[in-house]
Order: C-alpha cells, then structure tokens, then sequence
C-alpha cells in the first residue's frame, strides 16, 4: 500500500512540473507567435493593396458581420483612400477552411489576393498560391464577370486541374467579399480624410439587412453549399493520379 502511495505521489509531482512547463513554454511563445501572425497578415495587406502613404493597419473599420468582426485596412495617397484590405475564409475548401487577404480598389476592382492559410492537398489544391492562380481575379469586379464561378460551373475562371473544390471555394469566396464591399462602400470608406493619428471605427450590421445572392452565402462565414452532386473528392488526373 505504501509503495502504491508513493507511485500516485511521483506521478503527481511530475504531472505538475510537466504541467507548469507547459504553461512556461506557452506563455514564452504566445506573443511570438502573435507578432509572427502580425507581420504575415502586414505583408499581405502590401503585396494586394495598390501603392499607399500611410500605415493601414492603424487606419481600419471594423464590421460586425453575422456576429463575426472584420476587419478593413485602408491604404491613403495624399490622404484619399487608394484601396481596402481585408481577410476572407472559404469554409468550403477541399481540406477545410482558405483563408485569404484580399485587396480591392475603392470602386471594388481586385488588386489582388494573397493566400493566408489552407490545407489542400499538395500539388493539387494547394496550387492556389500560385501567382497564376492569383493573378486570375485580378481587375475583376462584382459585376465583372456577371457570373462568378469557375469554367466547371458555366463561369469565366479556370479552375485547376485536379482541385475543382479548391478553385470554386476561392472563387464564391472572393465573390462573396466583393458583395460585402459594395453593400458597405459608405461604411468601410468614410470619411475622405483622416483625422491625424490611427482611426479604428467600428459598425455594426444588422441581422437580416443582407440579401443572399442566389447560389451563394449570405454571409462570409457560410458555406455556399456550392459542392455538385457527386463532387465528395477532388477530381483525378487524366493519368489516373
């Protein structure tokens, strides 16, 4: 009986020193981990914003969409709003989620997109970073082309062979960022001019002021349940792989 004591009081003293390293370690590298997840989020905000002079991540408007807060990055020239940045997810990915940068001009004419986070499958969804890809949305707009969806689906872009899903969760989802913009142009643009130093606003939607779209989300975080019947994997490659 005494040795059983002992045993549950060495395991009890190593689940607590193992317990407190963790919370050591974690703690040690949160906000490395933060500041990492910052500066990725900056890069993209330059690399699909058009040239600005200020610093956008401190000139931004927050909306509360379906009770999810996004957030608008606003590029200046001469103090005059140039573009918009701002974070899209796919929920419909092949693998799972895509999250994105996308970058618009203030009529809404893509500047370009940057690829976040994802987890298609290598060689095949995960083409999607390619500049290739990217580039493929670039000068489009919400009504240019009137149909956003891929060549598969009766639309204008290509989608990558092998990665149906992947191209069309992309797609619908810039899509559905571009509705978001043009429903809130007022909101997210403001003012002409900012008043000196960092400017945060944040406005709030109200339930059911949006309109879905036919064959999309009505909002951003919603599948659009775009997935044809059948389509439960990604489609092979002609030399069967």
């Amino acid at each position: 009986m005494k040795e059983v004591f002992r045993l549950c009081a060495v395991l009890t003293i190593i689940a607590a020193v193992s317990a407190g390293v963790l919370a050591f370690v974690s703690q040690k590298t949160a906000e490395p981990i933060a500041d990492a997840m910052r500066e990725e989020e900056l890069q993209a905000i330059r690399e699909v914003l058009p040239p600005f002079e200020n610093e956008p991540d401190q000139d931004t408007v927050v909306l509360e969409e379906a009770g999810e807060s996004i957030v608008f990055y606003r590029g200046r020239t001469e103090g005059r709003i140039t573009g918009i940045a701002f974070v899209v997810t796919a929920p419909n990915g092949y693998s799972g989620d895509i999250r994105f940068m996308i970058g618009v001009d203030d009529s809404g004419i893509v500047q370009g997109i940057e690829i976040l986070k994802h987890a298609e499958t290598p060689g095949l969804g995960a083409k999607i970073e390619s500049q290739s890809f990217r580039d493929r949305y670039k000068g489009k707009s919400l009504t240019n082309p009137e149909q956003w969806d891929v060549v598969k689906d009766g639309g204008t872009f290509k989608q990558i062979t092998g990665a149906t899903i992947s191209s069309r969760a992309v797609t619908h989802a810039i899509a559905r960022g571009l509705e978001l913009f043009e429903e809130r142009r007022a909101d997210i643009l403001g003012p002409g001019k900012p008043e000196e130093g960092a400017t945060t606003d944040t406005l709030r939607t109200h339930e059911g002021s949006r309109e879905p779209v036919e064959g999309k989300a009505d909002t951003l975080g919603k599948p659009d349940d775009s997935r044809k019947p059948g389509e439960g994997k990604e489609e092979p490659h002609k030399d069967g792989r």
